[in-house]
């Protein structure tokens, strides 16, 4: 029963109904106003506690050796230092300064169930700012940014905006961000968008896969195989009511993506309680999901705020970085 949705419903200040291809000049400036309200709202934050650097959410995958420490379950396995793993009969990892320039993709779903939301926010909302917020961050440390959009075209291809450098190219991003139409009907298949960006990312990049993962089953294996070439972040889209349903008495509910209807009694206690454990369930097999792939996961719920939750992960991961670092100095003592 998890995967119904209530039916879409036009988000204030969204795009139209027919997209945002009112021309270049329109769609330009509208990306440009969405920029400009991020960079007032989250990203000078931002700048200010993660000490005015993007490489706090994320560790570098370049030639310098930066670091030793101890493997930890997900490390790639290519960075283990057998040498040192021999000597001190404990399996240690290499870690690397950042390269001066890097190559970032975000993978999004647009596809028809990101349009939900209970609240005043939908998920695509959360799926555009936080693109916006990373590629800006990115883009002015001289970083190319590109994407692949699923479900981004009249037809339900993938089309992938290259990356490259600088704020206009920003702007082109978003721009094509939100004039995507709404996903096609029928059932995601987060697969596809994963080889996709398989295909169009050459060098080792870094990888944001930015969805509600809500899709047909398959896709592990390619996020697997994503992960072993790239750096790769699971960016995952939730909302409230999609882990504990309220006593609403009778309603219809309706899936965003097939246009099936359901009529439920969400007074039944019995069925709450079913829902909600499956969507425990689902919860518990997402992120087994993401460890058997070795990639991070950054929760985005459509009722915080981007800024606390990039923060909260960046400051997860620092603890991470911590810890393993005082457990290496206890071994080599």
């Amino acid at each position: 029963m998890f995967g119904w949705r209530r039916a879409r419903r036009p988000e204030a200040g969204g795009p139209a109904p027919g997209g945002l291809a009112a021309g270049g000049a329109l769609g330009e400036a509208r990306a440009e106003a969405l920029l400009r309200r991020l960079e007032w709202t989250v990203i000078r934050r931002l700048d200010g506690l993660l000490q005015g650097d993007y490489r706090t959410l994320m560790r570098g995958f370049g030639l310098d050796l930066a670091d030793l420490r101890e493997y930890q379950p997900g490390d790639d396995v290519r960075h283990m230092d057998w040498n040192v793993t021999a000597r001190l009969q404990t399996p240690y990892v290499r870690e690397f300064q950042e390269d001066r320039e890097i190559s970032a993709w975000f993978l999004l779903d647009l596809s028809g169930s990101v349009d939900f939301g209970s609240g005043d926010v939908r998920k695509r909302t959360m799926l555009h700012d936080f693109t916006a917020v990373m590629a800006r961050l990115l883009s002015r440390n001289g970083n190319r940014v590109g994407a692949v959009l699923y479900g981004g075209a009249a037809d339900g291809t993938a089309p992938a905006v290259p990356a490259r450098t600088g704020r206009r190219h920003l702007l082109h991003l978003l721009h094509r961000l939100r004039a995507a139409p709404a996903g096609p009907r029928g059932q995601t298949r987060l697969g596809d968008l994963l080889e996709r960006g398989q295909a169009v990312a050459g060098r080792r990049s870094l990888v944001f896969v930015v969805s509600d993962f809500i899709s047909e089953p398959g896709w592990e294996r390619p996020l697997g195989l994503l992960a072993q070439r790239h750096e790769v972040v699971a960016v995952r889209l939730l909302d409230p009511l999609e882990a504990a349903l309220p006593d609403l008495g009778l309603v219809v509910l309706q899936d965003a993506e097939t246009g099936e209807q359901l009529f439920v009694d969400t007074h039944d206690a019995t069925f709450r309680r079913r829902f909600s454990q499956a969507a425990q369930a689902r919860e518990a097999t997402l992120a087994q999901a993401f460890a058997n792939a070795g990639v991070d996961c950054l929760a985005l719920p459509t009722d915080a705020r981007l800024d606390l939750a990039l923060l909260a992960f960046a400051n997860r991961r620092r603890r991470r970085a911590s810890a393993s670092a005082v457990g290496a100095g206890r071994v080599v003592a």
